[in-house]
């Protein structure tokens, strides 16, 4: 009896749909589907998709098919975070920004690494410019939120792509909170 289909997201590094080099809704959408994702649908217009595979192994072959695809027809070679919808409901219904309170907050950002760091960094982690401050990292995904200095916000995927040494992606949380809410 075959397995029901669970729901993943990818989050790719670095795309804007429709800019030059990178891939527009449609065709982003349709990679994942001739690649074997199941409801493939493109989230908002920063690299987000879900899909619906079998399995995490189905959605690990149905990513790298897709990025194969991307690549060959648009160039597009950035890294691509692969995450079970179930495991991001988790990490919404855990809170993880309820007790920060700071009445300059920007924005507050989950970032998707490639995998667990080999050593953590003492945390709380802060840019020396003071706009953005890391405060916990468990498994693949780091929570930390930026302050506006000097009207830019910090970076913090190239913060911790530099102390980690390893691929990441950042995502502000209410775009995932409201990926979570509208597929769950």
């Amino acid at each position: 009896m075959p397995r029901a289909a669970a729901n993943y997201a990818v989050f790719f590094r670095n795309v804007n749909l429709g800019r030059p080099g990178k891939p527009g809704k449609a065709q982003l959408e349709a990679a994942f589907a001739a690649a074997g994702g199941l409801h493939a649908q493109s989230f908002l217009a920063t690299g987000n998709v879900v899909f619906a595979a079998p399995g995490e192994a189905a959605a690990r072959r149905v990513l790298a098919r897709a990025c194969a695809a991307l690549e060959a027809a648009c160039g597009l070679a950035e890294p691509a975070f692969l995450r079970p919808l179930e495991h991001l409901a988790r990490l919404a219904a855990a809170a993880p920004f309820e007790a920060v309170r700071a009445d300059d907050v920007h924005e507050y950002g989950v970032t998707f690494l490639a995998a667990p760091p080999a050593a953590l960094p003492a945390l709380p982690l802060r840019s020396a410019r003071g706009d953005l401050e890391v405060f916990r990292i468990a498994g693949a995904e780091a929570f930390g939120f930026t302050r506006l200095v000097d009207g830019r916000p910090g970076n913090v995927n190239g913060l911790l792509e530099k102390r980690l040494q390893m691929p990441a992606t950042t995502r502000s949380w209410n775009t995932v909170r409201r990926l979570v809410e509208r597929r769950g």
